[in-house]
């Protein structure tokens, strides 16, 4: 069963510098909580990166998987598409960026993910791993920008 998750959050920072923090994502270890390691293996010809694979803590134990990314739409939308996952069949998402009317050093972030486990689990153990996700996706992302 695929699970959906979608998170909002305004933001103190420009949408260029949001933007610029998600796509660095070789900077990832230095913010993003419950990440272990990161390895780029693919650029475009602008050096954006387009391939890269993972390595997390997840429920005790570690999960690597790579993810392919789009950048088509920048600096307003960055998304990724799972490429390959040792625990996961699906892990698919988007960061998008949004300027807050009349107040120009805030953006709103919108995380959505669509995720699928390759192993069963229940229900309140898919709940605080969906949590933990919304932690690093929002709370560590707006305390790297506004600290």
């Amino acid at each position: 069963m695929i699970d959906k998750l979608k998170v909002s959050r305004v933001v103190n920072a420009e949408l260029q510098d949001c933007h610029a923090l998600v796509s660095d994502i070789e900077g990832y270890e230095t913010w993003v909580s419950d990440l272990r390691e990161v390895a780029i293996e693919n650029r475009d010809d602008k050096g954006r990166v387009t391939e890269a694979t993972f390595r997390v803590a997840a429920m005790g134990r570690s999960a690597t998987y790579s993810l392919a990314y789009d950048h088509s739409e920048a600096p307003s939308v960055i998304r990724w598409e799972l490429v390959t996952g040792d625990i996961l069949k699906r892990l698919d998402g988007s960061y998008r960026f949004e300027n807050v009317p009349d107040e120009p050093r805030q953006t709103e972030v919108v995380y959505e993910l669509a995720l699928e486990l390759a192993i069963p689990l229940p229900g309140f153990v898919k709940r605080r791993a969906e949590g933990r996700i919304a932690h690093a996706a929002l709370d560590d992302l707006q305390a790297q920008l506004e600290g």
